[in-house]
């Protein structure tokens, strides 16, 4: 099933630019309400991810800082596992086994440092 769409136009309020969506949206979304403090996310040449901001100033636990598009993805794959559970099948012996080999000369501690110059 493909997720939903909306369409809008940029356009300008005051002397601000602005994004104008179908109310549809915020019908079928109500966290978007009017008022709702949004962060925009330029995650691609023509993408642009709109999430909520956070109130505790982008925070989702902690020091963690929330990486937006990873959030989006496992949204997605939480509606897709509710929504079709028939697509989820458990590893098998084989699958297990072709871990296994694929990582058998990677060692890691909890002690690992991951470099600033990495991203994920």
């Amino acid at each position: 099933m493909a997720q939903a769409g909306f369409k809008g136009t940029i356009t300008t309020t005051g002397r601000s630019e602005a994004l104008r969506l179908d109310k549809a949206l915020f019908k079928a979304h109500p966290e978007f309400r009017q008022r709702a403090r949004i962060r925009a996310h330029v995650i691609g040449p023509g993408s642009l991810l709109v999430t909520l901001d956070d109130e505790n100033g982008g925070t989702a636990s902690g020091d963690v800082e929330r990486d937006p598009v990873v959030a989006a993805y496992l949204s997605f794959l939480e509606r897709d596992m509710k929504e079709h559970p028939d697509r989820l099948r458990p590893f098998t012996e084989a699958d297990v086994n072709r871990i296994r080999e694929l990582t058998k000369d990677v060692s890691v501690s909890d002690e690992d440092v991951i470099p600033d110059d990495v991203t994920l």
